[in-house]
């Protein structure tokens, strides 16, 4: 097992709910390290999402194609957070969302029946996985609300003020996605900044 991974996730699950933890060891096994290439999926639409992924290193895309193969992308999750398709992998229905990773990545999958014994285990976990959907959810809501009232001009503005790393670190293509503006708009945007 990659240790320096486990220990990611450990300090992260620490700095949510405090050292004193019963069966943290415990939960930390159920999880199974992933060391996966750029441009691979993790899950596909139409396919049932069977693992909530830890991203201890690296870059991932959530996203959906419409009916001519455009992607629209609904976030750009980075490290130190949690990534699934949430809605298939607890109801085991068919995802609505792609997952891709934009960069190698160094992962820790959990599978739904290693979460449900985790969430026993360590029922504080509770906070931990409530954290995650909200998280997702008010990313999500605050985005979509904020994007219908910003010009193309100020959603790059947001995105230089909120996550301004992203600006160096992925594709214009992918930033243009997940901003809802055309790549060639936002270079020549982008170019006026």
């Amino acid at each position: 097992m990659n240790y320096s991974m486990i220990d990611i996730l450990r300090q992260h699950i620490i700095e949510r709910l405090g050292p004193d933890l019963d069966n943290l060891d415990t939960v930390l096994n159920h999880f199974k390290p992933l060391e996966i290439e750029r441009n691979k999926y993790l899950v596909k639409q139409g396919e049932v999402c069977k693992q909530v992924y830890f991203i201890a290193k690296g870059c991932l895309q959530v996203f959906t194609y419409d009916n001519d193969m455009n992607e629209t992308t609904r976030d750009i999750v980075t490290e130190g957070t949690w990534c699934s398709e949430l809605l298939s992998f607890g109801s085991g229905q068919p995802a609505t969302e792609n997952i891709r990773t934009v960069e190698p990545c160094q992962l820790l999958a959990i599978d739904k029946q290693g979460f449900q014994q985790m969430m026993q285990a360590v029922p504080q976990f509770d906070k931990v996985y409530k954290q995650i959907l909200e998280t997702s959810y008010a990313n999500s809501v605050y985005r979509i609300n904020t994007f219908v009232a910003l010009s193309a001009l100020e959603r790059i503005k947001w995105l230089m003020e909120k996550r301004p790393k992203l600006m160096t670190r992925v594709s214009s293509k992918l930033i243009a996605s997940y901003l809802g503006i055309n790549k060639d708009v936002f270079s020549r945007l982008k170019s006026q900044l």
